[in-house]
């Protein structure tokens, strides 16, 4: 679609591959496309699943930081996780390398998520003295509990991809292809069926919140 984005079908599985190196920051020559593909596929009967990955050395590792300051250029990430969270077809990010501030939060947009065992997932935003934009303080403690969330948020720093994978953040973890893997993933999922429950209305991690424990941390 772009040169810094491409698609490649599977068979009835999709995967948009982001490929703005270093690393694969969110600028908007890539959300532009970005937000085009994910429309597109959405309303395309022959599309199963879709699986967002990225290629280089990392999956997104944050907005561009060369557009801080300036005027946004839409959409922003805010809108495409909106559509991401319109597609009633699994979605599932392919995290490889590190997915921090906006590229978790794009992950977090996604139904499900798996990641390369030596994967790293954060929100760092507050170590830039800025809090998380695109919607992560809200669907992160849906998953992991508000407790963790917390310990993410305020401290900045990632977690691996098994610790993820223990707190619900992360669906599955493996070693390998991780693109393969991935569409394996979501066409099994694909297979059984939905409805797919977007992260913004899920509550599993919510329940599981020890609110005296979220008490002891504040």
């Amino acid at each position: 679609m772009s040169d810094f984005l491409r698609i490649h079908r599977d068979g009835d599985v999709a995967v948009v591959i982001i490929d703005n190196p270093p690393v694969n920051a969110l600028s908007f020559h890539v959300r532009e496309p970005l937000m085009q593909a994910l429309v597109e596929l959405r309303d395309d009967a022959s599309v199963a699943a879709i699986v967002i990955a990225c290629a280089g050395r990392t999956f997104v590792a944050g907005a561009d930081i060369t557009e801080f300051g300036k005027p946004m250029q839409q959409p922003e990430l805010r809108a495409i996780v909106a559509v991401l969270e319109t597609i009633a077809k699994p979605t599932v990010a392919a995290i490889h390398g590190t997915a921090l501030g906006g590229g978790l939060e794009l992950a977090l947009g996604c139904h499900f998520r798996v990641a390369d065992a030596g994967a790293k997932l954060g929100l760092p935003e507050v170590k830039l003295g800025l809090l998380p934009g695109g919607g992560g303080t809200v669907r992160l403690p849906r998953l992991v509990g508000a407790v963790k969330a917390l310990k993410m948020i305020v401290s900045g720093t990632p977690i691996g991809a098994t610790e993820a994978h223990e707190a619900g953040l992360v669906d599955a973890v493996f070693d390998g292809d991780l693109t393969t893997h991935a569409v394996n993933f979501a066409r099994e999922i694909a297979r059984k069926g939905g409805p797919f429950t977007p992260v913004r209305d899920r509550d599993e991690g919510l329940k599981e919140t020890d609110l005296a424990a979220f008490d002891a941390e504040a």
